[in-house]
């Protein structure tokens, strides 16, 4: 699913080159699940933000679902984003004034599905992840449970491939943190890819492996404890520089 080599990114801050990644490589299979942790400024964002298709590297390649994402343009950016991709944040992201259904139609809205095929899958989306009863809220009628399982269906709604969620329980009490780890953990045992990252060492511990990157560079990688039965064989790679 991932695979990116010598993976660097640098910023030019006055007349100092600072570097959010510097010569990362990473595999990541189909099915896998990982948990991407660090300080702030560790790099987790530039990391997110290449994986994410948002921002390319300025040395390396990247390859997303086969695709040289390292080479496209802004529209092809877009192009893979939209095929390939579902983002969840911390602060949710929802419009405030339209309702579930339609806060979850907007990626195929943008994609130009038709109004009918729109609302079948924002539907289905939003039954999903148990929320078939509240199409017609809006999200001050939500709690914050309610709202993130609205944007994990905005994000699942496009069948991607590849879902990075950052942060997700950051805004969450206990309990609610413990319904949105069990959510993912459910869509990822439907064969969904993670990328989350997180801060929390517990959340952590519910994903395949924990990566911990620091000055743009991997630090550690911890490798899974258990086999999985549901990697189909695929097995799990992971190389680091």
């Amino acid at each position: 699913m991932i695979r990116l080599r010598g993976g660097s990114r640098s910023f030019q801050l006055g007349e100092q080159q600072v570097m959010g990644l510097d010569g990362l490589d990473l595999d990541i299979a189909a099915g896998d699940y990982m948990a991407v942790m660090g300080p702030s400024g560790s790099g987790k964002s530039t990391l997110m933000n290449i994986l994410g298709a948002l921002d390319r590297p300025t040395a390396g390649t990247y390859l997303l679902a086969g695709e040289d994402v390292s080479a496209k343009d802004r529209d092809g950016l877009a192009d893979i984003r939209g095929r390939t991709l579902g983002f969840v944040f911390q602060s949710f992201n929802l419009l405030a004034r339209t309702s579930a259904l339609e806060n979850v139609e907007l990626p195929l809205l943008y994609a130009n599905v038709g109004a009918r095929e729109r609302h079948r899958r924002a539907r289905e989306a939003l039954e999903r992840v148990g929320l078939g009863d509240r199409l017609d809220h809006h999200p001050s009628q939500l709690s914050g449970g309610q709202q993130q399982r609205v944007a994990i269906a905005r994000a699942l709604v496009g069948s991607p491939k590849l879902i990075l969620a950052d942060e997700p329980t950051g805004n969450l009490d206990s309990v609610m943190t413990r319904e949105i780890m069990d959510l993912l953990e459910r869509i990822n045992g439907s064969g969904t890819t993670i990328v989350m990252v997180t801060h929390s060492p517990e959340c952590a511990e519910r994903a395949h492996r924990q990566l911990h990157v620091f000055d743009g560079r991997v630090v550690d990688l911890e490798r899974p404890r258990v086999t999985l039965a549901r990697e189909s064989g695929a097995g799990i790679a992971a190389s680091l520089s």
